[in-house]
């Protein structure tokens, strides 16, 4: 595949409501959407870091820096490019900085598929014809407050519901879900708010029989997250901890999780998530895909990696309405009766930009012609 050029995209997004998680609460998304033109297509791809270096190291401002003064240029001095599979170790020089290497990698991954002719999901071996939704909820003001906001989203039909919680906004909260909802499939994602010395309160945990556990330790912990799992029984999921195959593996080894969740933009792009998957699939270790507040363009790509069969969990991959008022990408992801979103077949992502609204979201762009 020969690149022609490659624009980059300022984007801003204002989300319907705040979403608060244990390190920062967002009211609106800026991220980077990456246009691949080779060959009469054009690939997207989405950056998903956010404006504060919180949950990783990066933040838009840096990935974009990145993108442009890095990963763009190796891209054109490696010239044409056979698969996407390549691009991952034409990147390998930079350190980490995986969300904008996501970014340009999904953008070539999508224009590789539709020069195919095929579906993203097929272009990477994936199998379903839909993926199961589940709805990550920000931390509440009060257990009753985050009673009220489950209700609703129980009452729209999704099945999985994640919380976030953090220090003094915990046990409460859970206990309130269970007495309220009964058996509801319910997990806790802690962003990394917790430490070793937080092991009794998560022994307390366990009575409440959640899925998971999500990141409970520090975000680039994989040794004491072993201690707290030989601890508890409730399951253990690394986020934040896995950036690449090279982490699951230590991770899996050490018996630091029994579950991982896969974010695309987290771990670099599509080629480093089939390597966990694979990885994780041979040691039995299930995984689902997370999100970041995506848009459509992000979205479709995890719509896209949920289809291969190690994925078994509900995803974080709610409907266009989910945060935004209104996406840029036609059609619009929409949940069923099952709580599932259907997988496009239409050549790479299966979407196409609402140009109205592509170009009132952009703020910026910068062309690099190949």
């Amino acid at each position: 595949m020969k690149i022609d050029k490659i624009v980059l995209r300022k984007m801003k997004m204002a989300l319907k409501t705040p979403f608060t998680t244990s390190f920062a609460t967002q009211t609106e998304k800026h991220f980077t959407i990456a246009e691949v033109h080779a060959g009469g297509v054009i690939g997207y791809g989405d950056c998903s870091a956010i404006s504060l270096p919180f949950y990783n190291e990066e933040t838009n401002v840096t990935a974009w820096h990145i993108m442009r003064d890095f990963l763009i240029p190796m891209v054109k001095q490696a010239g044409t490019i056979s698969h996407p599979s390549e691009v991952r170790e034409i990147f390998m020089p930079v350190k980490r900085n995986n969300c904008a290497k996501a970014a340009i990698e999904g953008g070539i991954w999508d224009a590789f598929a539709k020069q195919q002719g095929i579906s993203l999901h097929q272009a990477i071996g994936g199998t379903r014809d839909r993926v199961e939704a589940g709805v990550s909820i920000g931390i509440q003001s009060s257990p009753q407050k985050l009673v009220e906001v489950v209700a609703g989203y129980l009452e729209e039909g999704y099945r999985r519901i994640k919380i976030k919680i953090k220090p003094g906004k915990d046990i409460d909260y859970i206990e309130a879900l269970r007495s309220t909802f009964g058996d509801i499939t319910l997990m806790a994602d802690a962003n990394s708010a917790y430490s070793l010395d937080d092991i009794d309160f998560f022994k307390r945990l366990d009575r409440f029989n959640l899925l998971m556990i999500e990141q409970p330790l520090a975000h680039d912990d994989i040794v004491d997250h072993r201690k707290l799992q030989a601890a508890i029984a409730t399951p253990i999921c690394l986020d934040e901890s896995i950036a690449s195959v090279e982490d699951a593996r230590k991770a899996i080894e050490l018996g630091s999780a029994r579950i991982i969740n896969i974010k695309v933009a987290r771990v670099g792009g599509i080629t480093e998530t089939l390597l966990i998957h694979d990885y994780c699939q041979a040691n039995q270790i299930p995984v689902w895909c997370g999100g970041m507040l995506d848009t459509t363009v992000g979205k479709a790509h995890n719509i896209a990696v949920a289809t291969l069969p190690n994925f078994v969990y509900a995803h974080d991959i709610p409907p266009s309405s989910r945060y935004w008022h209104e996406d840029f990408m036609l059609p619009l992801v929409e949940m069923d009766a099952d709580s599932c979103v259907a997988v496009p077949n239409a050549p790479g992502i299966g979407f196409d930009i609402n140009p109205t609204l592509y170009q009132r979201y952009c703020y910026g762009e910068e062309t690099f012609q190949f």
